[in-house]
């Protein structure tokens, strides 16, 4: 079973876009092919933008993290990776959950990292829609 870290950007366009691809992961939790992971950094961050640009979509969010497992936010430290600030407790909370996949649609940040687990210990940071172009593909 994939274990799949959600960015913040992943939470807010899944409660703004309920019949996207980003939704998708939580409406298609019963197929049991992967677990939900976000830390309450991302959470918040999803939260505080939902709030500020689409506030009626916030019990839309309010229900998706219900159906995700929080894990811990580790302490700050140096990462092997050019991130900025607001990208690094991202990574250290998916990586410290030893997640399969981090999955995000921060290209700007995040792109030169994608698909490439030997430089991002050992996880895949992908799209939603690259995550789910595999599975579709692996059957």
């Amino acid at each position: 079973m994939d274990r799949l870290f959600l960015d913040a950007n992943v939470l807010f366009t899944a409660a703004h876009n309920p019949g996207g691809k980003a939704a998708f992961l939580f409406d298609a939790l019963d197929l049991a092919r992967w677990e939900l992971l976000s830390s309450g950094y991302a959470i918040e961050e999803a939260r505080r933008n939902l709030v500020a640009r689409y506030p009626s979509c916030q019990p839309g969010l309010e229900g998706m993290i219900r159906k995700l497992a929080e894990v811990p936010q580790p302490a700050l430290r140096p990462v092997p990776l050019e991130l900025p600030d607001k990208d690094v407790p991202i990574f250290l909370a998916a990586l410290g959950a030893t997640v399969t996949h981090l999955l995000t649609g921060d290209l700007k940040h995040f792109g030169r990292y994608m698909n490439a687990p030997q430089q991002t210990g050992g996880m895949v940071i992908q799209t939603v829609a690259n995550y789910l172009g595999e599975v579709a593909r692996s059957g």
